[in-house]
């Protein structure tokens, strides 16, 4: 009796067609067991693959057809043979049928024994299962599958059921099912699940004056979606402070909620805050995803010198970690990798955190309520008598706070913080702007890294520019031989990135790590330009030219460093 062929596995698979490393094998590996996940969600986790490749794999391991959703054409005959809310909740599609007649359907997992039984039992046969990313099949769902509306639908049947009533304003009171397909509320439910759908961070909705503004903020630019009209607006803000639990009736004062939904399988928080303006209340929904913050240190972007450099400062057992940065570059998402790479069963981690925006197992957090006196510096003197080995402080805004945090680092405790300055160096002379003694910033500070999110080009529709900008890439500062020896590249738009031609973020950074040189500037309290050329003697790679590495690497394009960078101001007129 021959011995039944054993299947390769995903991770051998992988490291075959060379797309990951052993290295990265024993990363994913160990995330498994931390995260109870499989090894091919920690791969994308980790940023060590896309889910193409991991579906790829999957579909040769289980010996089944991988489908391309952006190419494949799906037949609409048969795509109709399955019911919408079994189509939407197991995500599979019926395809088409093979030269013996057999029924293709698009599934998303090999091993979901439950939906193939269920295919069976409503088609009455046996259908040929093939294979596609989670994320293309939910995609061609929300764009082909049932009846759904536009804004514009919306906002007509809205205004047709006011003067129905005769132009009465249409008040939203409630949250149950029969308010549940009023014109309102399913306008704001689109608006949310399509935010979501094209992995936008924010969503703004400002009230103007003959008109309410729709924009989404996707890899960190604002992209205007639609225009509501001005006699929507009372509903809709209404409905927004309804789902996030504020007060209907308080209109004079900032109010701040949050809003659980469950979108496409996934449950998504979104904390909200209404701000009183000129032309009424502006509302502004940030999007948080619960693998936002599980991105992993390999998927931050670091090049590999610095990479090797950041797992050392981190490791350490004493000492201030700071993360500088404007709001929005990615700080928090820094800091949350850090803790993850360090949260083990051995160590006790305590956050002050303002909000709380992620919850993680394993490490104790602490919001802030400075209404009721809990600061950063009242919360950072109350966990020193909890015996941790790593503190994370959300911000470092004044004295108070950050004198405990030195002492802190000083007694013993690991840091992180962060810290609102331009670059890395600055950090040093803003402590001591604060009132810091010279000598406490030189002896605690272990490092500081100042970082920039910028946006990725699309993978799908990455092009090779022939034309580059020359004043660009001049004001970036590349020289003739550089721009002669290099490629560079752009995003022509598809619709994978809304035509925008990126499609993600990463980060750029200045890792400045602190010697005794560094430390004596500090003491003495030399100009920033010294502690500058000293850091950049000692081996720290500047912003601007992390930046252009990620453009020699083909990872994002001049026009995006330089709008990062804010090289323009230095265009002469």
């Amino acid at each position: 009796m021959c011995a039944r062929k054993q299947k390769k596995r995903l991770g051998d698979i992988l490291k075959e067609w060379n797309v990951i490393t052993d290295s990265g094998l024993r990363e994913a590996l160990e995330y498994t067991r931390n995260e109870g996940v499989r090894i091919g969600e920690a791969l994308v986790a980790l940023g060590l693959t896309d889910e193409e490749d991991v579906t790829k794999a999957l579909a040769l391991q289980y010996d089944m057809e991988y489908v391309d959703l952006d190419r494949n054409i799906i037949s609409a005959s048969e795509a109709t043979l399955l019911p919408e809310d079994r189509v939407k909740r197991h995500l599979v599609i019926p395809m088409a049928r093979d030269e013996k007649g057999r029924l293709k359907v698009i599934i998303t997992d090999p091993l979901d024994l439950e939906t193939l039984d269920m295919l069976r039992f409503m088609l009455n046969e046996d259908p040929v299962p093939c294979l596609a990313s989670r994320s293309k099949v939910r995609a061609y769902i929300d764009t082909n599958i049932g009846t759904k509306m536009s804004v514009d639908q919306q906002v007509k049947e809205f205004q047709n059921a006011n003067l129905a009533d005769g132009d009465a304003p249409m008040e939203i009171v409630g949250d149950d099912e029969d308010d549940a397909t009023a014109p309102v509320v399913r306008l704001v439910s689109m608006i949310i699940t399509e935010a979501v759908n094209m992995r936008a961070s924010d969503i703004h909705v400002e009230p103007m004056a003959n008109r309410v503004r729709v924009r989404y903020r996707i890899d960190g630019v604002c992209i205007e979606r639609d225009n509501i009209p001005k006699r929507m607006q009372g509903p809709v803000v209404n409905r927004f402070k309804i789902l996030s639990g504020m007060d209907l009736a308080e209109k004079r004062v900032p109010l701040d909620g949050r809003i659980k939904m469950r979108i496409a399988g996934t449950d998504i928080d979104f904390r909200v805050s209404a701000l009183p303006a000129y032309h009424g209340e502006s509302v502004v929904l940030r999007i948080l995803r619960p693998d936002a913050a599980n991105v992993g240190i390999t998927a931050l972007g670091f090049e590999e010198e610095d990479n090797q450099r950041f797992h050392r400062i981190i490791k350490r057992p004493n000492g201030i970690f700071l993360v500088t940065g404007p709001t929005g570059s990615g700080k928090t998402t820094t800091l949350y990798s850090a803790l993850n790479e360090l949260n083990r069963p051995d160590r006790k981690i305590i956050t002050a955190e303002d909000p709380v925006e992620y919850n993680f197992t394993g490490i104790n957090q602490c919001q802030v309520r400075d209404d009721i006196g809990l600061t950063f510096a009242s919360i950072l003197r109350s966990m020193l008598r909890q015996a941790p080995n790593i503190i994370l402080v959300g911000e470092i805004r004044d004295l108070d706070v950050a004198e405990v945090a030195i002492q802190a680092a000083l007694t013993g405790h690991l840091v992180f913080s962060t810290l609102h300055t331009n670059d890395a160096p600055s950090a040093i002379t803003r402590l001591i702007d604060m009132g810091v003694k010279p000598f406490l910033v030189a002896s605690s500070i272990q490092a500081i890294m100042a970082q920039r999110l910028v946006r990725k080009i699309c993978a799908n529709c990455k092009d090779i520019d022939s034309n580059p900008d020359p004043r660009t890439l001049k004001l970036l500062g590349f020289t003739e031989e550089e721009v002669a020896s290099s490629t560079f590249y752009i995003g022509r738009g598809c619709n994978q990135c809304n035509n925008m031609g990126y499609r993600g973020r990463q980060g750029i950074f200045e890792l400045m790590e602190m010697n005794t040189t560094i430390r004596q500037l500090a003491f003495d309290q030399a100009p920033l330009t010294e502690i500058r050329k000293a850091a950049i003697a000692a081996g720290m790679t500047t912003l601007l030219e992390d930046g252009k590495r990620k453009i020699r690497n083909g990872i994002t394009t001049p026009t995006e460093l330089v709008r990062i960078t804010q090289s323009f101001d230095a265009i002469e007129a």
